[in-house]
């Protein structure tokens, strides 16, 4: 009997079409294939790999952090998920019905926070904007121009002292769907 083949979400951090953190998806495509990975595809330049591995998602988060590095250049923060994991922390978002869903920012932790910095983080006032720190990812509110926002992947790594990086409803729907067909 051969080992079992599991589906990843890879998501890279800060990974921009131009700049310090350019990567190209057709690269990343061919590193991470020419390293035995199977059913590699790519969605968007902004940093979205899917592949298919019989490793643990931590061994696959070290593997693609350790490929890009050595092969493709920036030292990216590197948060693997499986499509039911990506799933429930869609299922859970806290900001449903009066809320635009479009402005829900998704927050995937490389390591979960430490519930004191959670609670210290949460006894700020944001207005308009809110957050929520569940036991899987933290979920953004931002109405506003996101660019103006205090809330921010980068201030909640300041914040919980941790890495991560998010994506909106519509990349993580995306994802999952991707995940469920093979090519």
């Amino acid at each position: 009997m051969g080992a079992i083949v599991n589906t990843y979400i890879v998501l890279l951090r800060g990974v921009m079409p131009v700049g310090k953190n350019k990567l190209s998806m057709a690269q990343l495509r061919e590193v991470l294939s020419d390293a035995g990975f199977s059913n590699v595809r790519t969605y968007i330049q902004s940093g979205n790999a899917l592949v298919d591995s019989i490793h643990t998602a931590r061994e696959v988060e070290k593997t693609v952090h350790e490929l890009i590095k050595r092969h493709l250049g920036p030292g990216l923060t590197i948060v693997v998920r499986n499509t039911g994991e990506l799933q429930e922390i869609l299922d859970e978002n806290p900001f449903g019905e009066g809320y635009n869903i479009s402005r829900v920012f998704f927050v995937m932790f490389e390591n979960m926070p430490s519930k004191e910095k959670v609670k210290e983080l949460l006894k700020n006032d944001f207005g308009d904007e809110k957050v929520v720190v569940s036991s899987k990812a933290a979920y953004m509110y931002i109405p506003g121009n996101a660019a103006r926002s205090k809330l921010s992947n980068n201030w909640l790594e300041k914040k919980l002292g941790v890495s991560s990086t998010s994506r909106n409803f519509n990349t993580m729907n995306k994802l999952i769907e991707m995940s469920k067909t093979k090519f």
